[in-house]
């Protein structure tokens, strides 16, 4: 039986874009993830990550990632709508893989009601839904480490041209490069997101 893991990454990001990505694997080689050292992705390093990201896409039956940019994530936050967005990402690419059940890391305070919402949109398989599921469940940590890596090389891109630090709110360079282009140029470039409170307030201040 094929199983699912899903996960994101970027989500507390204020530039860039949230990455959603799944792996499918045989129920019988999930053993073999741990075998590898397949991890939650934050308790591993940039270049650990790096180092299992190929070994996993060789190991996995299927995988799929899906980037969501700025745009979309602004205007889903704008109404609210930013769980609801995951889960339907989450669900396109559940169905795609196409498992017999998948386990989804929940960014909703209720994971019974995320998973409910994702079934409904997938309608394929089981879904299970729960909080740290990519330190639970070695299907999820793969996703895990696929969504990082596909996130950090789509910060790396940009790095080449702006120095933007992390990417984080909590990041006095990643904030102190939007003040900066802000100031230069009257608006943020397309790849902040405009909808987090931290640019919220400076385009305020701006206007």
């Amino acid at each position: 039986m094929l199983v699912c893991g899903v996960d994101d990454a970027g989500r507390g990001s204020v530039l860039g874009p949230l990455v959603i990505a799944g792996v499918s694997i045989e129920k019988s080689k999930i053993k073999h993830l741990v075998e590898i050292g397949v991890k939650d992705s934050k308790q591993l390093s940039p270049k650990s990550r790096e180092n299992l990201y190929e070994k996993i896409i060789s190991l996995v039956d299927g995988y799929y990632i899906a980037k969501i940019p700025p745009s979309v994530i602004d205007r889903n936050v704008n109404k609210n709508l930013l769980n609801q967005l995951e889960a339907n990402y989450m669900a396109k690419v559940i169905k795609k893989l196409g498992a017999g059940s998948s386990y989804v890391d929940s960014c909703d305070v209720n994971p019974k009601r995320f998973g409910l919402y994702i079934s409904n949109l997938a309608k394929t398989g089981k879904i299970v839904s729960s909080h740290h599921a990519d330190r639970k469940y070695p299907v999820v940590s793969a996703a895990s480490i696929i969504a990082k890596v596909n996130r950090d090389r789509a910060i790396e891109k940009l790095r080449k041209n702006h120095d933007v630090g992390s990417g984080y709110p909590s990041d006095s360079k990643t904030m102190g490069f939007i003040k900066e282009w802000l100031s230069q140029n009257g608006n943020v470039p397309v790849f902040v997101r405009k909808s987090w409170k931290p640019v919220k307030i400076l385009l305020g201040k701006s206007s």
